[in-house]
């Protein structure tokens, strides 16, 4: 299909296994580095474990993910749900950064069985001085109408942090952005701050309470 930033959203849920056959169409080496799922040192997608791919080859690459449960000392172990990113690992440095102001990203979500599913999904990259790759006046307008359920999935590159603040709707500072009940301990919260590498999302009701309106 058509090249896209960000790049195409991966979702799984947990328990899940996912093999991506990946080609190299570029001039460059070029690498798949995912976070948030389980993959072994095979599938880095970095120069230093060879899990690269060299211009014009293929490569399968194998992501897993789990559900939360005990572990075998008894201790308890988070499972692979949440808001997660892709990206290249090796273009213009050993780290890959080059590849990354260049679009070489998209998001991962990560389901558990039971979560509430979006009417409408939005990805936004700060990625230092621009959104989704698009600086000052051309980055995107995103679109739903009042009573859609939308997903944000924010993710953050580049060296600087950033404030994210949605005006006229608010979310629970969780997994998933929305309450359990009355006795959830979670803020309720409508300004985040964000780093690099960081990513996270949640899912809030278009103009709940506010209305209809060109809302930042």
């Amino acid at each position: 299909g058509k090249a896209t930033i960000p790049g195409p959203l991966i979702e799984l849920n947990e328990g899940d296994t996912l093999h991506i056959d990946f080609e190299n169409n570029c001039d460059v080496d070029v690498s798949l580095h995912p976070h948030g799922v389980d993959y072994d040192i095979a599938n880095d997608g970095t120069r230093m474990s060879r899990s690269h791919v060299e211009p014009g080859g293929t490569r399968t690459y194998t992501w897993r993910t789990h559900a939360p449960g005990r572990r075998k000392d008894g201790t308890w172990q988070q499972g692979s749900a949440g808001y997660w990113h892709y990206h290249d690992h090796v273009v213009g440095t050993d780290h890959g950064t080059g590849g990354i102001r260049k679009g070489l990203y998209g998001p991962v979500v990560v389901r558990r069985k039971g979560d509430i599913l979006p009417d409408k999904q939005f990805t936004i990259v700060f990625n230092d001085m621009s959104i989704n790759n698009k600086p000052g006046a051309e980055s995107p307008n995103f679109e739903a109408t009042v009573g859609d359920r939308v997903e944000i999935i924010m993710i953050t590159h580049g060296e600087f942090y950033h404030t994210f603040h949605m005006h006229g709707h608010r979310w629970a500072d969780n997994r998933t952005g929305l309450l359990t009940g009355p006795d959830d301990p979670s803020r309720v919260i409508d300004n985040k701050i964000t780093g690099p590498a960081d990513s996270f999302g949640f899912q809030v009701i278009a103009g709940e309470r506010g209305g209809a309106g060109a809302w930042m």
